[in-house]
């Protein structure tokens, strides 16, 4: 079974001045290594990975295929999808940055950039050479902000040059090839087809034989699958597609949350409102108001 990490996870575990912590982002360099040392590499995160190698290669494994990891490339690991790590090289640097579910749900551009269909089979990108410099730079002074310990505006300072860096690497997604062409076997490919179906039905359909019988199989053949295969069951992906949804609707629009709900599918408030603070912690109303 895969480690599940949390941005306050992540904190806990490594080490990270107190003093420059955001709420929603985390950054981590050559400096913050790990407390703990897992046996088990094997990861998922609850929330947006950007990974910049600095120097040296890594090999790893993201979402069930190989990769190799080399100077300049970037990485784009979407919300819980598995990181398995295998090996490093002696000089290899990366820059880590980690952002929220909770981050994203702010920013509605944010939502296109996740559900792309290309990030999943293609996480590792290498930008071109002009963009690799813009993209420095700009990286550069992120984490110049970033350890910053005393400025009144630095998490909206932030948010701007984060997403500023995002649409930089969203633009070589809108270009070339659609989809990784590399060979599936059958396990990846029903999983990236459940992914899909999950990403169009899950407002509307959240039961499992919905999706089983999409995909030709018995309920049960697919819960144990996809629990084997990513450490989540059927329904508690279509409940992290849900509540995404949910906390994107909360932080950038102005529907009342009787509106949500009905755009979610759900037949009144108050079940929405248990639904949410069930798999939260919190009221859709306390979440809309924090800042």
């Amino acid at each position: 079974m895969p480690l599940f990490f949390t941005l306050d996870d992540i904190y806990k575990l490594y080490n990270t001045d107190p003093s420059i912590r955001v709420d929603g982002i985390v950054i981590l360099d050559k400096n913050d290594g790990p407390k703990i040392e897992y046996p088990d590499h094997r990861h998922q995160f609850d929330g947006l990975l950007f990974s910049f190698m600095i120097k040296g290669t890594m090999k790893s494994r993201i979402h069930f295929l190989e990769y190799e990891v080399n100077v300049d490339d970037t990485v784009v690991i979407l919300p819980q999808l598995m990181i398995d790590v295998h090996e490093f090289s002696d000089d290899a640097e990366m820059i880590t940055m980690g952002l929220s579910l909770d981050f994203i749900a702010s920013f509605s551009t944010l939502r296109e950039f996740i559900m792309n269909d290309q990030i999943r089979w293609r996480p590792v990108i290498r930008l071109s050479e002009e963009r690799q410099e813009q993209q420095k730079e700009l990286l550069a002074l992120i984490l110049k902000v970033y350890r910053e310990k005393h400025s009144p505006k630095k998490k909206e300072i932030l948010q701007h040059l984060i997403i500023a860096l995002i649409h930089i690497i969203a633009e070589v997604y809108t270009v070339g090839t659609t989809q990784n062409t590399e060979t599936k076997n059958r396990t990846l490919e029903l999983i990236d087809k459940f992914y899909v179906l999950i990403s169009k039905y899950a407002l509307e359909e959240r039961s499992v034989r919905f999706y089983a019988d999409k995909l030709y199989l018995t309920p049960q053949y697919l819960s144990t699958l996809l629990k084997q295969a990513t450490g989540k069951s059927v329904l508690q992906w279509i409940d992290h597609i849900v509540i995404m949804h949910a906390k994107t609707l909360l932080k950038s629009s102005n529907l009342t949350i009787k509106e949500i709900s009905y755009s979610l599918s759900f037949v009144d408030s108050s079940l929405f409102c248990r639904y949410f603070k069930r798999h939260t912690g919190t009221s859709p109303k306390i979440f809309r108001n924090i800042k």
